[in-house]
């Protein structure tokens, strides 16, 4: 019975697999046949575009019916998969067998879906192309994380990769790694959803007051469906979020296509709102200059150690891993995790020049107060509400609700099996019954839900672009957690206090580079230092709060330099603690020579 059930099981897996390589076939069949006709026309850039763009007001009752539809879908896929579950290994891990494409597929919504989908399109808007150097690190990383963690971590089957931890180092290290992640992961959902909520604020032309009742309305949705199926509910609809979020890209696409007559809007010289890019971080001021916001080698650098350290220290990553049936089947879905990443990545670039084209040739598309160079982030979701055509508007928002809704499902019930294995499993808090271990385990994703829903009205306090700011948050703790792996597995004198002082140590420059900043303006108010002192200017900017407007400094060292300073201070900090705790010990279980 147990067989059928997973042969079954594997069979509607396989389904969702087979549809969504379906939908993205005929998203790019039809960006093919709507553009070839004017592939060979010679055109300038933006010079046959229409001259006016007549923008409509907002969704209409028909994008608002898709949209309801979507979320009433989603819900209904975690009852079909919850009503079958009965221990809370099928909840957290899906028995361990599950599809290893449809892994690779979470992996990817999971980890950057919102990022990606806001931050890419402004990112090439508002600074230029050099952030799809990034891709150029994947097959590195595919490298180092197949070949390099996978054979360590698939030969422990575990809930939580924190059990990793103690087995190695004990159970002080494990604390504390389950706590950095709790705090990462609470601050990173909480950052996501807001940023989606603000981005929908905007197609659905309403004051930014309103954002928090978006937020829970996201939230609601994303928590109900996650605490009643589980994971194998959070990685079927992540699938379905992809497709989403990669076909509203293509739609976008297809649109601006459509209205030029082909290709006219890719831009053939550097636009004026583009930042000077450069392959190395050298300026005139220095051979090293880590105040350049981003270069191609630092780009390809913080993209390596993310996702190495994403992968090898992230229980949203290792509980994915350990869902599948072999080490095989894990560097299957890692694979298919890259390739999907940057086939949407690159999508949502040419989305951003796209768009650029569209609003360079409609400048009076976009409202008085809003500009290319000051509001790139906005100019995505202002062209989904009010340029796309009724219903391709409601599917591409659909894909924003998706976008925001694959973050904090994957985050809860990573969060979830974390709090249960870690703190109350380990310290014998548990529930008499396996049933009611699981509807304890429901009853806790709900709760952390309302923590990420109330964590949201803080985000609008950390200072840049979405860019800037996710990396701000996402990588503060990513290196250090992964530093308690990587002595965990590949170094034998490890010590708990070594590894204790290297990701104290790794914490706090991650922390000062991401905030650099603030601590500049804080030490020249203070103590009256010149910023110029660390070859920073003064700028004002408008408190996102308050409204009021604040003096504050530029970023000294830029924010793509935070996961690899972090990394490596750790990781030396913590090798020569231990190894010189480990040189004492032996000295003295040997005795005086």
């Amino acid at each position: 019975m147990d067989d059928q059930l997973a042969k079954s099981s594997r069979l509607r897996l396989k389904t969702v697999v087979r549809l969504f390589h379906l939908l993205a076939t005929i998203a790019c069949l039809a960006t093919l046949v709507c553009t070839s006709c004017a592939w060979g026309q010679d055109r300038n850039p933006w010079a046959d575009a229409p001259t006016t763009a007549a923008p409509r007001n907002g969704l209409q009752i028909f994008d608002w019916v898709l949209i309801g539809l979507y979320a009433v879908t989603t819900i209904l896929i975690g009852w079909y998969f919850g009503r079958k579950q009965t221990s809370t290994k099928d909840y957290f891990i899906g028995s361990g067998n599950m599809n290893p494409a449809l892994i690779g597929i979470s992996l990817f919504a999971t980890l950057l879906s919102t990022i990606s989908y806001l931050s890419l399109p402004g990112e090439m808007i508002g600074k230029g192309p050099a952030i799809l150097a990034n891709y150029l690190s994947y097959p590195m990383i595919f490298l180092i994380i197949a070949f390099g963690l996978l054979p360590a971590y698939m030969k422990h089957r575990v809930t939580s990769a924190y059990e990793l931890l103690e087995l190695k180092l004990g159970l002080s290290v494990r604390l504390l790694g389950a706590t950095m992640f709790l705090l990462l992961r609470l601050v990173w959902m909480s950052l996501l959803v807001y940023l989606a909520a603000k981005a929908m604020s905007v197609m659905m032309g309403i004051d930014e007051k309103w954002v928090p009742v978006i937020v829970l309305f996201t939230g609601s949705v994303a928590v109900i469906y996650t605490s009643i199926g589980g994971l194998r509910a959070v990685v079927v609809t992540d699938a379905m979020q992809t497709a989403l979020l990669f076909g509203g890209a293509v739609l976008v696409i297809i649109t601006v296509t459509y209205e030029f007559g082909g290709f006219g809007w890719f831009p053939d010289q550097w636009q004026s709102n583009w930042d000077v890019q450069s392959i190395l971080p050298v300026s005139e001021r220095s051979w090293f200059d880590p105040g350049i916001r981003v270069t191609v080698l630092g780009g390809i650098l913080s993209t390596m150690v993310w996702y190495v350290c994403t992968a090898g220290g992230d229980q949203t990553s290792v509980q994915r891993f350990m869902a599948t049936r072999d080490l095989k089947a894990a560097r299957w879905a890692s694979a298919v995790q890259l390739m999907v990443g940057s086939i949407v990545g690159i999508t949502l670039g040419f989305v951003g020049m796209a768009l650029l084209g569209y609003f360079k040739a409609h400048p009076d598309a976009l409202p008085s107060d809003m500009t290319i160079a000051n509001n790139a982030d906005d100019v995505f979701p202002r062209f989904i509400a009010y340029h796309l055509p009724v219903g391709v508007s409601g599917l591409v928002v659909s894909a924003m609700f998706a976008a925001a809704m694959s973050s904090i499902d994957s985050g809860v019930n990573s969060i979830t099996a974390v709090v249960s294995t870690d703190y109350l499993d380990r310290f014998g808090w548990r529930a008499k019954t396996e049933r009611g271990h699981l509807l304890f385990a429901r009853i806790l994703a709900l709760s952390i839900g309302a923590v990420v829903v109330f964590g949201s009205s803080f985000m609008g306090l950390i200072p840049g672009n979405i860019t800037a700011v996710t990396n701000k948050t996402v990588n503060l703790l990513t290196a250090p957690i992964f530093g308690l792996f990587f002595f965990a597995l590949f170094v034998s004198f490890a010590r708990p206090a070594g590894v204790w002082a290297g990701a104290i140590c790794g914490t706090l420059v991650s922390g000062m580079i991401a905030f650099s900043g603030p601590l500049v303006t804080f030490v020249h108010l203070k103590f009256g230092i010149p910023v110029e002192t660390f070859g920073v200017e003064l700028h004002t900017t408008i408190n996102p709060t308050t409204g009021v407007e604040q003096v504050m400094a530029g970023d000294p060292i830029s924010f793509q330099w935070i996961g690899p300073a972090g990394l490596l201070v750790d990781l030396v900090v913590g090798l020569v603690v231990s190894g010189v705790i480990a040189w004492f010990g032996n000295r003295k279980s040997n005795g005086p020579s």
